[in-house]
């Protein structure tokens, strides 16, 4: 009973995905041609909604449910990794039609080859988990 609630936020994050034609594999594919503005608005409205929220979680104090306050440690700065890890994603995110969160949505829209997607997503999360302490951070 107590997960109802998470089950009903990503419900309802679902239909707005697919309502906003968010989880659309053309208006991906035009947003990688620079051909529309639709999804660069709707990634640009999370981002400044994004930023706007954590300075308000920053100047306000929030608190988590277990009553410690909420901080968020800076990142170390680099040019490289966002540079290399942002191409790998933006690959394949064009490769596969979709990003992470949306996969599911599609499964759940009856787009039955994200399972494929979502299987290639689990292996390369496997393999980084046993990669990570070779890897450069």
């Amino acid at each position: 009973m107590k997960l109802l609630k998470y089950l009903f936020v990503g419900m309802v994050f679902g239909i707005i995905l697919v309502k906003s034609e968010a989880v659309s594999w053309y208006r991906i594919y035009e947003m990688f041609k620079f051909q529309s503005f639709h999804m660069y608005g709707i990634i640009g409205s999370a981002v400044i909604l994004g930023i706007i929220g954590v300075a308000l979680m920053k100047r306000s104090g929030l608190k988590n449910i277990e009553g410690h306050k909420i901080n968020i440690n800076p990142k170390e700065r680099g040019f490289t990794r966002y540079l290399l890890g942002g191409s790998i994603f933006g690959l394949g995110w064009a490769l596969a039609g979709a990003c992470p969160g949306p996969m599911y949505i599609l499964v759940g829209a009856g787009v039955f080859s994200m399972l494929i997607v979502i299987a290639a997503a689990l292996l390369g999360t496997f393999v980084y988990g046993v990669l990570k302490d070779k890897l450069p951070h």
